[in-house]
């Protein structure tokens, strides 16, 4: 239940928490639960119904009946599906806060993720977003083989933190798994206006990782230790539908999706005149695997096979590891 005893102290920033969801009736009312249990207070909540075919419009209705003066109910004209990017963008706009925050409709938050990054933010006046480590949430299907998968997103920079550009986005080419998770984003809002909004027109998966493409490149970002959310994980997600579809492999193996960001990438660089050889370096090498797929398939092939003799290597009699 939405707790309408809490008092904002004089001076807290307005949070935006902009939820996006499509067909989530399964967990929809877990994640804006989750919102309603914030530890700061001074939050709206804008429900983005990006054309549910199954319960989950209901949900988000009711949620906004009980308190329509925290809590919104936003559709697309038509109640049609327009996609990642641009529902993020009807969320946007129609926000009101200093700060805006992001969460999917089958993920949730701790209760202290908004007091924690809101004095992060205050505490760090330079940066644009901020983000945590995010757990990989396996577990929260109660099997106990599943508590064992859990995992944080790995560490990409020195934590707790000021990272500047173009640095975020250098590393991210260089590793994707250390990219950050939506459901711990937390974006100033005055920066919308600056670098644009999530690119509406972008269909192809990664819409998240165009829009922080075009931050990393013009902005400061705080990295934090701390674990604030949990993205779960199961098969009906989006990126486990992507992997259903044959459309995101593992790290290792070129993917179209990837692909499809790299090219937007180079396109933006260039139509932006960026110059950094640090920037097309990395970007050129993430490229490569892409535009020279056989050479690609025998380096790994060769990697693979070494590795194996290695492997055999060291179970030999009188194996030195120095050798």
């Amino acid at each position: 239940m939405i707790q309408h005893d809490m008092k904002c102290q004089p001076g807290e920033p307005l949070v935006s928490v902009v939820i996006i969801f499509l067909d989530e009736e399964r967990f929809l009312g877990e994640a804006i639960e989750s919102v309603l249990a914030q530890s700061y207070a001074h939050w709206e909540l804008l429900l983005c119904d990006d054309g549910s075919t199954d319960g989950s419009s209901a949900i988000a209705k009711r949620y906004a009946s009980r308190s329509p003066d925290r809590v919104r109910y936003l559709a697309p004209p038509g109640h049609v599906n327009i996609g990642e990017s641009a529902i993020r963008n009807l969320g946007i706009a129609e926000s009101r806060g200093e700060l805006v925050a992001f969460l999917d409709g089958d993920d949730v938050w701790l209760p202290e993720k908004l007091e924690r990054q809101v004095a992060l933010m205050r505490q760090n006046p330079a940066a644009a977003m901020l983000y945590g480590r995010t757990l990989y949430w396996f577990s929260w299907t109660g099997n106990p083989e599943d508590e064992a998968r859990d995992c944080l997103t790995p560490e990409g920079f020195e934590l707790d933190s000021l990272v500047e550009p173009p640095l975020p986005l250098i590393r991210y080419l260089q590793d994707e798994s250390i990219y950050p998770c939506m459901c711990s984003v937390i974006v100033r809002r005055e920066v919308f206006d600056e670098i644009g909004l999530f690119e509406a027109d972008y269909t192809h998966g990664s819409q998240d990782m165009v829009f922080h493409a075009k931050l990393f490149l013009q902005a400061p970002v705080y990295v934090s230790s701390e674990c604030w959310d949990r993205y779960r994980q199961h098969p009906d997600s989006f990126w486990g539908r992507m992997r259903q579809q044959g459309l995101y492999l593992d790290e290792d193996t070129p993917h179209p999706t990837a692909h499809k960001f790299l090219e937007w990438l180079e396109a933006y660089l260039t139509a932006q005149g960026v110059s950094d050889p640090d920037v097309w370096h990395a970007l050129e090498k993430a490229l490569w695997p892409y535009r020279h797929p056989n050479l690609f398939a025998f380096q790994r092939r060769v990697v693979a096979g070494w590795s194996r003799l290695r492997g055999i290597a060291r179970r030999a009699p009188g194996f030195s590891a120095s050798a």
